[in-house]
C-alpha cells in the first residue's frame, strides 16, 4: 500500500465521514434491552441500525451490501458485507465486530456534556458509547475504504454489529447460526470493544474475564417492624447477607473463597504479565481514588493479575435500603444486594453460578428466606496463539502508525462475549482484539469521551492487518 495515501485517506474519512455521522448517531439513546425492557416500543435500537445502514448506502461503495436482520424477539443486527479486491484468493472471510447498543446514562455528567447530547473538546467526542463502542463501525468501514485507496488488498469482509452486547450477547450465537452460509470460513476476527493502557501505542487483548451477575435477597419479615420492638428478637436482613457474602469472600483482603470461581494462571500469561509490570515506559493507569483511599496492591505484577487472572466480587446496587434522609427505625422486611462477580478467562460460568447460589441458600442463619434471581452470565476468553503474519503485519503498523512504538499485550478484566463464542466456532481463526478504550475512558460511567487520533489510528492499523491477511498464502 502507499503509506502517504493511507494516512491522507484515514484522515479524510474521520473529518468528512466518520466523526460527523458518528456524532449523530450518539444523540440516539440506544440503551441496551437488558436496561431498556420496553426496547421493542421504544425503537432506538432499529434507529440506530437504521442509521448506520443509512450513511453507508449513501456511500455508494462498490461491492458493499448491507442487511438489517431481526429474528423473532430479538433485537436487531446489521450485516454489512464487502466483495474482496480484485485479484486476491479465498483466504476466507476477515469477521469485524462492534456493537450498537450502549449503557444507559448512570449518574451526572459535567456542565455542557450529557450522555445523548454529543459534546467535541478538543481531540475527545464525549456521549453514551462513543468510546463503547459505536466508533467501532465507523473504524471497520474506514479501514476497508483506506485500504482501496491506498492501492492495497483485502479480503472477503463481513462488518457484524450488534445491540444486545450490553446485555451479554445473549442473542448473537442465533444470528451467527442464521448467517453461518454468508459468513462462510472465518479466518480473521477483528473485534473493536476493547482497548488498553493509553493511546500511545496499540494494545492487544489476550485475554477477558468471565462474568456472572446476580441479585441475592434476603427477607426476615412479612412487614417492617418498629426496631424497638424487634431488636434482638428479629434478625436483621443486612447481616445475615454480610454472613453470606464472607462465604463467598474474604472481606479483608477480597479474596474469592470458593474454588469454582478460582483458576490457575497459564505459564505464558504469568510472563506476559511480568513483562508488561517490568516496563519502564509502561503507564501506570491511575484510579479517582477518594481522599486517602489506597489501592488494593502497589505490587505492579499483582495488580495485574488482580484485574485479569483472579475472580472479584463488587455490590453494584441494593434495593430494600432508604437513603439515610429517609430511614426510620425499624427491622426492613428485606435486603436486596446485586452482585457481580468478575471470573477468570477459563473459568465456567455456569459452574461458577451454581457455586454462588449454592453458597448463599444453604444452611442461611435464622433459616431466613434467600432468593437468587437475575442471572446474567458471561464466558471469558483466552487469545489462541498469534500467527507470523499477523505479527508481522502488527509490526509494520507500529513502523508506519505509532512510529515505532511497539504494542503491548495485556488481559482486561471486563467481558466481550463474542470473543469466546468466536473462539469455539472457528478455533483455527486468527483474533485481532484491540480497541480506544483506556482506564479513563469513563467507559458506562458519566463523561465518557472518544480519543478522535486515536480512532484515525486505529483504522490505519486494522487497514494494515486488512491488506496483509489478503496477501497470505
Amino acid at each position: 500500500m502507499n503509506i502517504a495515501e493511507l494516512r491522507s485517506e484515514v484522515a479524510r474519512e474521520w473529518a468528512g465521514q466518520a466523526l460527523p455521522d458518528l456524532t449523530e448517531l450518539i444523540r440516539i439513546p440506544a440503551v441496551s434491552p437488558a436496561y431498556d425492557p420496553a426496547w421493542q416500543a421504544n425503537g432506538h435500537l432499529h434507529r440506530a441500525v437504521d442509521h448506520v445502514r443509512r450513511w453507508l448506502e449513501g456511500r455508494h461503495l462498490a461491492g458493499v451490501h448491507c442487511t438489517v436482520e431481526q429474528l423473532d424477539g430479538r433485537p436487531p443486527i446489521l450485516v454489512i458485507e464487502v466483495s474482496p479486491t480484485d485479484g486476491v484468493g479465498d483466504q476466507g472471510t476477515v469477521l469485524l465486530y462492534g456493537h450498537l447498543d450502549r449503557q444507559p446514562s448512570l449518574g451526572a455528567w459535567s456542565a455542557g456534556r450529557g450522555p445523548w447530547e454529543p459534546y467535541r473538546e478538543g481531540d475527545r467526542l464525549y456521549g453514551r458509547g462513543t468510546v463503547d463502542d459505536s466508533y467501532s463501525a465507523y473504524v471497520a468501514v474506514g479501514a476497508l475504504a483506506a485500504v482501496r485507496a491506498a492501492g492495497g488488498l483485502h479480503s472477503r469482509a463481513v462488518i457484524l454489529l450488534e445491540t444486545a452486547e450490553e446485555s451479554a450477547s445473549v442473542d448473537l450465537p442465533a444470528y451467527v447460526d442464521l448467517l453461518r452460509d454468508r459468513l462462510g470460513d472465518v479466518s480473521l476476527v477483528i473485534c473493536l470493544d476493547s482497548g488498553g493502557d493509553d493511546h500511545e501505542r496499540l494494545w492487544l487483548t489476550t485475554s477477558l474475564r468471565g462474568l456472572v451477575q446476580a441479585t441475592v435477597t434476603v427477607r426476615v419479615l412479612d412487614t417492617p417492624v418498629h426496631s424497638g420492638l424487634a431488636g434482638g428478637i428479629v434478625p436483621d436482613s443486612f447481616r445475615i447477607l454480610r454472613q453470606l457474602l464472607d462465604r463467598v469472600e474474604d472481606s479483608g483482603t477480597g479474596e474469592i473463597r470458593l474454588p469454582e470461581l478460582n483458576a490457575t494462571i497459564p505459564d505464558d500469561r504469568h510472563a506476559e504479565v511480568h513483562s508488561l509490570a517490568g516496563l519502564a515506559d509502561r503507564p501506570r493507569p491511575s484510579m479517582p481514588l477518594a481522599g486517602t483511599t489506597r489501592a488494593v496492591t502497589d505490587d505492579a505484577v499483582e495488580k495485574i493479575l488482580n484485574n485479569t487472572w483472579r475472580p472479584t466480587l463488587t455490590v453494584t446496587g441494593a434495593a430494600g435500603l432508604p437513603g439515610p434522609g429517609e430511614a426510620i427505625p425499624v427491622i426492613r422486611d428485606s435486603t436486596s444486594l446485586r452482585l457481580s462477580v468478575r471470573l477468570p478467562p477459563t473459568v465456567d460460568p455456569e459452574v461458577a453460578a451454581r457455586a454462588l447460589t449454592a453458597a448463599l441458600t444453604v444452611d442461611v442463619p435464622y433459616d431466613a428466606s434467600v432468593e437468587v434471581t437475575d442471572l446474567m452470565l458471561i464466558r471469558g476468553w483466552n487469545a489462541p496463539t498469534q500467527s507470523a503474519w499477523l505479527t508481522a503485519a502488527l509490526e509494520s503498523a507500529e513502523q508506519n502508525v505509532f512510529d515505532g512504538v511497539p504494542s503491548r499485550a495485556i488481559g482486561l478484566g471486563g467481558g466481550i462475549p463474542f470473543l469466546e463464542m468466536l473462539g469455539r466456532r472457528y478455533p483455527q481463526a486468527q483474533f485481532l482484539a484491540t480497541g480506544a478504550v483506556r482506564p479513563d475512558s469513563n467507559v458506562h460511567a458519566p463523561d465518557e469521551w472518544l480519543s478522535i487520533p486515536f480512532a484515525r489510528d486505529l483504522t490505519a492499523v486494522i487497514a494494515h492487518v486488512l491488506d496483509s491477511h489478503a496477501r497470505t498464502s
